[in-house]
């Protein structure tokens, strides 16, 4: 039976497919420097970016500082057009996603949240509505770990006083979250309601067939016996 429900974030409960966006080939533009050269440095900090050892603000001095690109004025105009296309995301949340959170605490279970966030995105998720709705919020900015680190896994079953098999993962399947979470004992299923609005190269992950799958939100009721 299940107790507990956990989430991922983004392209699970909101959407950054929504209103303006600001992916790296955008800041490339803003910043001036080749797209691919840029994206291929500004991913390879991702996991610094998202552990909390750098904040945007320093992952965007790191990099513009390799790339001999560096100045406080376009690292400022680069993170206030993520947050501006963040506060998009997170002024639309939808109105399917609070239906179903409160659903779950209707039915009496615990919701939880396993995200990897930078920390834009973390300040973002803290202060939103959604945090009335999340018992527990392992947020990887704040944690020092990444999906799809077992570890995040195990001590949200640890702070819910759960087993594994008692728990429902839901996800859209990137950072090999619903593997991880299979891996881990837990039921894992893959939202696929934002999956048509993402682009290339921005997909986060494809449908995958060896998962259950949620097309619409009130699907992931359907898994909790």
């Amino acid at each position: 039976m299940i107790k507990a429900v956990i989430f991922d974030m983004f392209e699970t409960l909101v959407t950054l497919f929504e209103g303006r966006t600001y992916w790296g080939e955008n800041i490339a533009e803003d910043v001036g420097a080749d797209p691919a050269i840029f994206r291929r440095e500004w991913h390879a900090i991702e996991k610094d970016r998202s552990i909390g050892k750098y904040t945007i603000e320093e992952g965007l001095e790191v990099v513009l500082k390799r790339l001999g690109l560096y100045s406080e004025d376009k690292v400022r105009l680069a993170a206030s057009k993520r947050r501006e296309a963040l506060s998009d995301t997170f002024s639309n949340i939808p109105s399917e996603t609070f239906e179903l959170l409160q659903a779950l605490k209707d039915r009496g279970l615990k919701v939880g949240l396993i995200t990897n966030t930078f920390s834009d995105e973390r300040e973002m998720i803290r202060a939103s509505g959604l945090m009335a709705f999340i018992d527990e919020a392992l947020i990887s900015y704040e944690q020092g770990l990444c999906k799809p680190d077992p570890e995040l896994y195990r001590k949200i079953t640890r702070l819910f006083h759960v087993e594994s098999d008692e728990c429902l993962f839901v996800g859209d399947g990137g950072s090999n979250e619903l593997f991880a979470a299979r891996d881990c004992g837990m039921h894992a299923l893959q939202c696929t309601w934002f999956h048509d609005r993402a682009y290339e190269p921005h997909i986060p992950c494809p449908i995958l067939d060896e998962f259950d799958h949620a097309r619409v939100q009130t699907d992931v009721l359907k898994y909790l016996e």
